[in-house]
């Protein structure tokens, strides 16, 4: 068995410093090298050819991120039964009450969600 020797590794340290070279060279020349033309027209936002206006800086409802990570966390769950379902003829009983039990868990905390009103958007 050959292990590897220094200058076996002589072509990838040439390589990572070409590839260093370049990015310090490009940097440098456009830094330096390019035009430094301040004006406010230029530094305004751009947004897809459409005029910026009013804030970006726009509070938002707590309820859109309550939505989301609700969202985020279901999903995750849902995925947990895909295993279930490829292995459900070799789980047997076993397998059918534990996912019942896991369905019980996630409808509870479904409900829970739903007493409290999360869902309700017109309500704050």
């Amino acid at each position: 068995m050959n292990k590897g020797l220094p200058q076996d590794y002589l072509p990838l340290l040439i390589q990572f410093s070409l590839a260093l070279g370049f990015v310090v060279m490009t940097i440098f020349a456009s830094t330096y090298l390019g035009p430094r033309l301040r004006s406010k027209r230029k530094e305004d936002p751009f947004e897809c050819g459409i005029e910026s206006q009013g804030d970006a800086r726009l509070p938002m409802s707590v309820k859109y991120f309550l939505i989301a990570i609700l969202f985020v966390l279901f999903d995750v769950e849902i995925i947990f039964m895909y295993p279930w379902a490829v292995n459900f003829k070799k789980l047997g009983w076993f397998g059918f009450t534990e996912m019942l039990m896991f369905v019980g868990f996630l409808m509870a905390g479904f409900y829970y969600i739903i007493k409290k009103g999360v869902l309700n958007w017109d309500e704050d």
